[in-house]
């Protein structure tokens, strides 16, 4: 199974049918950036849903689609599939606590 990452976005394939209550979101942005606005941006056909715990899929339905940020090079091919989207985090040994990764 392969893992796609892109900056602190990461995409697993998941080997399950998505959730049956999921909301379909009217965007195909991944992440934004806090500090830069940047995006993480689909560019293809595809669909982003967030079930009711938060958890948030993308669902490729062209053969593959291209996932684009501002300052990450070169942009991922993503094929056909159901991806878990999720937030890389890094653990803080000193504070003792996970902090979210700033894009």
């Amino acid at each position: 199974m392969r893992y796609y990452q892109q900056g602190d976005v990461l995409l697993k394939p998941v080997n399950f049918p998505l959730p049956k209550e999921i909301k379909k979101i009217n965007s195909l942005i991944l992440a934004e950036g806090e500090k830069t606005g940047h995006k993480h941006e689909v560019i293809g056909e595809a669909e982003i849903y967030q079930a009711k715990d938060g958890n948030m899929f993308l669902s490729v339905i062209d053969d593959q689609v291209i996932v684009t940020h501002q300052e990450h090079k070169p942009p991922l091919t993503i094929p056909k599939g159901d991806y878990v989207i999720q937030i890389v985090r890094e653990y803080d040994h000193f504070e003792e606590e996970a902090k979210k990764v700033v894009d």
